[in-house]
């Protein structure tokens, strides 16, 4: 079925020439004015604006205040995990509110709203935990469009400076169903003219569009289905690579790294990496790490391993570590190191080349100033993301941190308590000084804090 053109089901509300305040939109203070040569760049998609939770912002609030750095703004939300993404003067979040699957395109600075459009969603719930958006949307500066997937599989291109859908399109309907557990979770990924995703459907493990037009260009048939874990470009001998970190909900579990030729969809070569336990996901995004060497994580028990592609393109493992287990936040590789968080709160620290542990850090006795008493910080699903010259660390309970992390060991430079909530389980978004956290319980927001240097 050919893609629809200004869907029908999707309600939308279209932009004004200035954006408006509106009901779930408090407005805090007004950020300090840009340092003189500050370095900014978007965050477009949810690993940042090189895909590897890397952004050259600088300079950057290195000291907080005991109270945490400045809230600017803050919108009530609904539920769901996106990071949201920023270019210009566009910020784009989505979530879900009674039924209504909301994808809202908001100014940076201020949090007031240009436009939004809904489309009803039926969630359900698997283990306990309720199905939710957990795609970022993606924004592309290059045809201004912004391309968001929801959780039932509503895929739509939307002109980001006006809120006017463009194309759209149901990858269960048009592609065929895929097994989750818990709704889509994987962002496309923008690649020259094309739109890539984990579609996860029998005959298109994964799939390439005009993003444009939404024809598609190619289906890659592989048996393996969709996982949470996003599409991520890079080269392998000089080349052009889309590397997919597959999954899907199956008994017995399958799933691992695809390399994919973006020209024509073809497979170069297939590494299984998934727990052997059927309860598992992959969702931690391939991390290039190295010349034709891509590291993979997941949680349930095998671990981290690093692939490495030969000159016939052919994959093996250069060196596997069990200990190396992140859920769902990516690990940063810098400088020949690769840092991640595992579940229990511990910081991992290995040699990219070799696979050699160089340290972990469980931060014990690791303590916050929070409403007039020290709190005891737990590090649990903590994301990493590196700016002007050090690592910011946000746990799932909202504990931020600086940390000067190098071969020697980690090092706390600086640390608020932004909140106390469980699951906040996103990468924060940076750009223009700005930090953008979605807190995912008690009071269900997203926030922007102000942290401009001088």
């Amino acid at each position: 079925m050919l893609p629809l053109l200004l869907a029908a089901q999707t309600s939308l509300l279209f932009s004004q020439e200035v954006p408006k305040p509106f009901d779930r939109l408090t407005f805090h203070a007004a950020p300090k004015v840009l340092a003189s040569g500050a370095v900014t760049a978007d965050w477009p998609r949810f690993l940042g604006p090189t895909d590897d939770c890397h952004t050259p912002e600088a300079p950057l609030l290195k000291a907080f205040p005991p109270e945490g750095p400045a809230i600017v703004w803050e919108v009530a939300r609904g539920n769901g995990h996106p990071t949201p993404t920023v270019a210009g003067d566009y910020l784009v979040h989505i979530h879900e509110i009674r039924g209504e699957e909301i994808v809202e395109c908001l100014h940076p600075e201020t949090g007031q709203r240009y436009w939004q459009f809904s489309q009803p969603v039926t969630l359900k719930s698997n283990f306990g935990v309720r199905d939710a958006p957990r795609c970022s949307p993606v924004i592309d500066t290059a045809s201004g469009l912004v391309f968001s997937l929801g959780v039932n599989s509503h895929l739509q291109a939307t002109e980001l400076a006006t809120g006017k859908a463009v194309w759209s399109t149901n990858l269960d309907r048009d592609l065929g169903p895929a097994p989750f557990f818990f709704g889509r979770g994987s962002a496309p990924l923008v690649l020259g003219d094309l739109l890539v995703l984990n579609a996860g459907a029998p005959g298109a493990c994964v799939v390439a569009f005009d993003k444009l037009t939404g024809q598609v260009k190619w289906k890659t048939p592989h048996e393996w289905n969709a996982s949470y874990a996003s599409p991520v470009a890079g080269e392998v001998n000089g080349q052009s690579r889309v590397f997919v970190f597959a999954g899907g909900n199956v008994d017995p579990p399958h799933g691992g790294l695809l390399s994919v030729n973006p020209a024509d969809g073809k497979i170069d070569d297939a590494v299984p990496w998934r727990s052997f336990e059927w309860a598992s996901v992959n969702a931690a995004s391939p991390v290039l790490a190295g010349p034709n060497r891509v590291f993979i994580s997941e949680h349930y028990g095998r671990g981290g391993a690093m692939i490495e592609f030969d000159s016939s393109f052919k994959a093996s493992f250069a060196w596997k570590a069990p200990a190396f287990e992140c859920r769902f936040q990516t690990p940063v590789y810098h400088e020949g190191l690769l840092f991640g968080f595992d579940d229990a709160g511990t910081l991992l620290c290995y040699d990219a080349a070799t696979g050699q542990e160089k340290w972990t850090e469980g931060f014990t006795g690791l303590t916050v100033p929070f409403n007039g008493r020290e709190l005891r910080v737990n590090l649990s699903k903590a994301n990493l993301l590196h700016a002007d010259g050090a690592f910011l660390a946000l746990s799932e309970s909202g504990t931020l941190l600086w940390l000067d992390l190098s071969a020697s060991g980690a090092k706390v430079l600086s640390i608020a308590q932004l909140f106390y909530a469980p699951e906040t389980w996103s990468l924060p978004a940076l750009s223009k000084g700005l930090l953008y956290v979605v807190q995912s319980q008690q009071e269900q927001r997203l926030i922007c804090y102000d942290l401009r240097g001088r």
